[in-house]
């Protein structure tokens, strides 16, 4: 039977993954050799948000590689970026698995981000739903709608901020496609895109301000200072390729219905595999989000849809 009022949680596995990792509260973990330390805390802001927005479904997503359709685009996207650290690499196959154990949808496809297989489900999803997405990618954003939240974890044990449209718009001052239309301007540092070549964020933002969108400022360029747009004139191509970098995508290869992913958690199996990694602490907040004792869907066997 479908829940009354159905809220989805979509779980940015890898944002929340690395997070862990590198906080302090969580390090020095191995269990017969092998480090556990990031999927410990992984689990912990998983039952955190899980606790506060109280979803009635939960599906979590991954990045699967880093060579995807963007690198094809621009062979210079992420290449700012080092190896993992070598006690990561075990956790990210592992925690999957833990995930699943769980009763949790795990999603990734290969050639596509994470984020991307986040927005399609969202959009998917939010015609069902109210729809959550956990996440610290601040890209993440243009995904806003009014039946799509975005949840940006924030330093401190359950800090977030929720970002609807009105909050957004009140903080930033930008829609949700000025999200895309600010990073064509600016770049990105994280990813390793330019944008144009001498605009930083408030420039940018100034000039999604003033004309809206990247249409917008191109049909106003003889508005501009000299100086502004000569540098936009100069970079065009490249003001074009970093939006459509930026560009979360809506038409990846995946779906997930709705009875795919409701959150019903397989107590023994993940109990045993908690049990096995030395989570013992986390095994009372593992009851406690199971259904009661007694229930014959308890321990049944769940489509769980794994892409990979």
């Amino acid at each position: 039977m479908a829940e009354p009022n159905p809220k989805v949680l979509i779980v940015d596995g890898m944002a929340l993954l690395f997070r862990a990792y590198y906080a302090q509260s969580y390090s020095a973990r191995l269990v017969k050799g092998v480090p556990t330390n990031a999927i410990f805390g992984f689990l912990h802001y998983l039952f955190d948000a899980i606790h506060t927005f109280e979803p009635s479904h939960v599906v979590c997503c991954w990045d699967m590689g880093s060579k995807t359709f963007r690198t094809e685009l621009y062979d210079g996207y992420k290449q700012n970026r080092g190896e993992p650290p070598l006690e990561l690499i075990p956790q990210f196959d592992l925690v999957k698995e833990v995930v699943a154990d769980m009763g949790v949808t795990n999603i990734g496809i290969a050639g596509f981000e994470a984020d991307d297989c986040i927005g399609t489900l969202a959009k998917q999803l939010s015609t069902q739903a109210e729809v959550y997405i956990l996440t610290g990618d601040h890209d993440m954003l243009q995904l806003v709608s009014e039946t799509i939240k975005v949840v940006i974890m924030k330093k401190g044990k359950l800090n977030y901020a929720v970002y609807d449209p009105d909050f957004l718009f009140a903080e930033r001052q930008l829609t949700p496609l000025q999200v895309i239309d600010l990073k064509g301007f600016m770049g990105d540092t994280s990813d390793n895109y330019p944008g144009v070549k001498g605009i930083g964020e408030k420039t940018a933002l100034k000039l999604i301000v003033d004309y809206e969108s990247v249409e917008g400022v191109l049909a106003n360029l003889d508005k501009l200072p000299k100086g502004v747009r000569g540098k936009i004139e100069a970079d065009l191509d490249m003001l074009h390729l970093s939006r459509d970098l930026a560009r979360i995508r809506l038409d990846a290869p995946v779906t997930c219905k709705l009875d795919d992913c409701l959150w019903n958690v397989r107590l023994e199996p993940a109990k045993k595999r908690f049990m096995d990694l030395e989570f013992g602490s986390l095994v009372k907040l593992l009851e406690k989000h199971a259904k009661a004792e007694g229930d014959a869907d308890l321990f049944a066997e769940p489509e769980v849809q794994t892409l990979f």
